[in-house]
């Protein structure tokens, strides 16, 4: 690697820890969210928590570890729907952690 690159992945480190100390105030001051989602969406989610993949991913590509990054988040989101999620005729009401809640809304972008 090149001493300009070296600089640039240090920049890069020291953005990495602001980022950090943001989403630590962000953190302290939202904790979980409040959302409503429709019946076949909450369900979704939950099957995805609930199914088991025996197999270990190979060597991936970008594109495919983002993919599986995504599958992950949205298991989580279904692991706490699980947990705390109340339907209310054909719409589930939880409580997701900001972070769940993020991830889903730069999905969604």
């Amino acid at each position: 690697m090149s001493e300009e690159q070296d600089e640039q992945y240090a920049r890069y480190r020291d953005d990495t820890e602001v980022l950090a100390a943001i989403g630590s105030r962000v953190a302290a001051q939202t904790g979980r969210v409040t959302v409503r989602l429709p019946r076949e969406l909450a369900e979704a989610a939950m099957s995805a928590w609930h199914r088991d993949e025996r197999h270990e991913p190979a060597a991936e590509t970008a594109g495919r570890h983002a993919l599986r990054d995504g599958a992950a988040e949205l298991a989580l989101i279904g692991l706490a729907i699980t947990e705390r999620g109340r339907r209310e005729g054909e719409v589930v009401t939880v409580e997701l952690d900001i972070a769940s809640a993020g991830a889903a809304v730069r999905a969604s972008e």
